[in-house]
């Protein structure tokens, strides 16, 4: 590797084992000044061990690190935050008891004669922090308890910003954040590249990389699998530099045979999107929808619920036909998966037995009481069929990953015995290897006879694992035509209207 002018971080040969098992084998790494550079990896590939020997809580075994070309070695965290090196957790650091100023100023208070603290420069310090990152609005006195976990986050960026940070270590940051507040995460972390700082955001979500970084390494089995300029990478490309193998390889398909119409739509409306939406949805089919993101899809699935009102067209399920409730929906065998799991789709708080049994409690205990141990047996069973990683049924959701929490929300459309499968973006905000998973247990869905309408803004996904496709476009619906039919180019065509304009 060729070290630059312009490197800030420089990583050479950098090993790191834990007894016989080898965390990091020489890894390299070159971060540039004025960049955001994203850490990809699947779970147990390397990245943490790697930020943890960079923010110094850890020694390497062997390597090389030069921070702006001099010999850095840090033997401590406060050592590493000296240099200009500093973390933000997804377990954040902070005091919850004290106020958003002194959180910044945590550990280098200013102090006045006599050891007095300075509130004045400590506010002064504090303010000027969160000015350079986009949030001089929070208030310096807000304990910050109080604050939403998003700007909990800011305020431990702040600290960093404060201390003349050159390297911001990002550690899965937006892993319990909403896209709004993820949105302005993203803003602060464009600000600080701004100023030159240089960002290692470490992540295993494709989308978020497209979204906010310059360049890319990727780590597998604790080595450097790839590394290169995100613009001119593919996702493909990638994928196969984080699991080894091509990206067509993560769908599987089953024999599928397509029987009877479970839903159909005719001109369906809703109060804004969809303007028009036509299709049949048979048993034993997996049928994609396009589109970008405001096109109606996720209008359209929310109105076939019941969650939103029909104000044209009709709904047929099997022999029912018109608007319905969720309830009457869920009991004529229509099941929803909500593009937004944790706002919607799942009761955080609540255990993963609570969550999978919620709509449908029957058959848990006698005269409608709900027996724990049956209710933990029947949560049981589909945790092992969608392989859930937890330590029991009784684990809150809360602390599941991402992939689990999806799986949780599946099961709970499984528990229900549901026929039609309604998928709002079901693999994102998940890692590469989970999503191999929801791609096969949707195929297997398929194959069991399941009739599953999957809205996916991944253009790979749709074509990787539907037997047909449509594509909506400004609140269209457009014919759906077999999957082998489509390109990644035609549907981007057709989703941006390229193709209504040239015809």
């Amino acid at each position: 590797m060729t070290t630059g002018p312009a490197a800030r971080l420089s990583i050479r040969g950098l090993s790191r084992a834990f007894g016989a098992t080898k965390a990091l084998v020489s890894v390299d790494l070159e971060a540039r000044a004025g960049e955001v550079h994203a850490v990809i990896g699947e779970n147990g590939a390397g990245k943490s061990t790697l930020m943890k020997i960079l923010a110094g809580a850890i020694a390497p075994d062997a390597g090389e690190l030069t921070l702006d070309g001099a010999a850095f070695r840090p033997r401590s965290p406060a050592e590493a935050r000296g240099a200009g090196v500093a973390i933000v957790n997804q377990e954040l650091a902070l005091c919850p008891h004290m106020t958003v100023a002194e959180n910044v100023t945590l550990g280098r208070e200013p102090a006045r004669a006599l050891g007095v603290i300075d509130r004045h420069e400590t506010a002064r310090i504090a303010r000027a922090a969160l000015d350079q990152v986009g949030r001089g609005d929070l208030p310096l006195d807000a304990r910050v308890a109080d604050l939403p976990i998003a700007e909990q986050q800011i305020v431990e960026i702040a600290r960093a910003v404060s201390v003349e940070c050159r390297v911001l270590i990002l550690d899965e940051p937006t892993s319990s954040l909403g896209r709004d507040d993820a949105e302005r995460l993203f803003a602060c972390v464009r600000r600080l590249r701004e100023r030159g700082a240089t960002v290692l955001y470490i992540s295993h979500f494709l989308e978020e990389v497209r979204a906010i970084a310059d360049r890319f390494t990727v780590l597998r089995d604790g080595k450097t699998s790839a590394t290169g300029d995100v613009a001119s990478t593919t996702d493909a490309e990638i994928v196969r530099a984080m699991i080894g193998r091509p990206a067509s390889a993560l769908f599987v398909r089953g024999e599928r045979a397509p029987g009877e119409t479970l839903l159909a739509l005719e001109d369906l409306a809703g109060v804004t999107k969809p303007e028009r939406a036509s299709l049949v949805l048979r048993r034993g089919e997996v049928l994609g929808v396009a589109g970008l993101i405001g096109a109606g899809r996720t209008e359209m699935l929310r109105a076939v619920f019941g969650l939103d009102p029909v104000v044209r067209g009709t709904v047929r399920v099997r022999a029912f036909t018109g608007a319905a409730r969720p309830a009457v929906r869920l009991a004529q065998g229509v099941g929803l998966l909500s593009e937004d799991r944790k706002a919607e789709g799942l009761a955080l708080a609540m255990s993963i037995a609570d969550n999978v049994t919620l709509s449908h409690l029957g058959g848990l205990g006698p005269w409608r009481l709900v027996v724990p141990a049956r209710q933990a047996a029947a949560a049981a069973q589909w945790m092992t069929e969608l392989g859930v990683k937890a330590a029991s049924a009784e684990q809150p959701v809360s602390d599941l990953s991402g992939g689990n929490q999806q799986k949780v929300a599946l099961a709970r459309l499984l528990h229900h015995d549901v026929d039609v499968l309604l998928l709002d973006e079901p693999t994102r905000g998940i890692d590469v290897s989970s999503k191999q998973q929801i791609y096969a247990l949707i195929d297997s869905l398929a194959v069991r006879g399941k009739a599953i309408l999957v809205v996916s803004s991944q253009l790979p996904e749709l074509l990787g694992m539907c037997d047909r496709i449509a594509v909506m476009c400004r609140g269209k619906l457009g014919e759906a035509r077999p999957a082998k039919d489509w390109t990644e180019h035609t549907l981007l065509e057709e989703a941006t209207g390229l193709r209504e304009r040239a015809s």
